[in-house]
């Protein structure tokens, strides 16, 4: 079956956002999620190719998802607003994805910047299913707010992420609160450059079990 894909135009707090919202392939789904891309002031958008491996794979976990473009980026209206006012755009994206599909639980997912973003807001709002951050920075402000949210968060990192060192990473993992999972890919750089199959392989096995669990055998 094609993908099944619509560009869309979403009511930003700073004007239209861009967007892009993807159906699974294969049957209907059965959560959705919101992906958001790297740094606006470095070229990130939503056609980012590690947002792009991140929607196939959650895509291909049964999952409906929705790649925005935050304020200033592509055809989003607005200027760029230091991660606070792209904490806002998540915030709408997000509204509008649940009015779509009201009947699903959702989740957030970010690549480096969006990974900040995702958690920021997921920490600060109650529900979701999980925040999957990829290409974590380790070094754009504090992330001391993990270290009590309640939220599963599953983190994927490339070995060699000069902007999230693997050392930098994991000592401050120790202190993030559970729920919580890090996956570790082989790669020679932030943009998981030689690892881009195994980031989607990982996204889509470490997604499905949090709306497919396995089932509980009474003795």
């Amino acid at each position: 079956m094609a993908r099944r894909i619509e560009s869309v135009t979403l009511a930003g707090p700073a004007g239209d956002l861009e967007a892009l919202l993807e159906e699974p392939e294969d049957g209907e789904p059965r959560l959705c999620a919101v992906v958001c891309h790297p740094h606006p002031l470095y070229g990130g958008t939503l056609h980012n190719k590690v947002v792009y491996r991140l929607a196939r794979g959650l895509r291909r976990a049964g999952i409906v998802v929705l790649r925005f473009n935050f304020r200033g980026v592509g055809r989003s209206a607005g200027e760029h607003a230091h991660m606070e006012g792209e904490i806002e755009d998540a915030r709408a994206a997000l509204g509008w994805l649940r009015e779509r599909y009201p009947a699903l639980p959702y989740a957030l997912a970010g690549f480096s910047f969006g990974s900040r973003v995702i958690t920021r807001l997921g920490c600060a709002t109650e529900g979701a299913s999980f925040l999957m951050a990829a290409g974590f920075p380790t070094r754009w402000g504090s992330p001391d707010f993990l270290e009590s949210c309640a939220a599963p968060k599953i983190f994927i990192q490339s070995t060699n992420d000069q902007y999230g060192p693997r050392a930098e990473l994991e000592t401050m993992y120790q202190r993030f609160a559970a729920p919580k999972e890090l996956h570790w890919i082989e790669a020679a750089d932030h943009f998981f450059a030689g690892g881009l199959e195994a980031l989607e392989e990982t996204v889509r096995t470490s997604a499905t079990p949090f709306y497919n669990p396995p089932a509980i055998v009474s003795s």
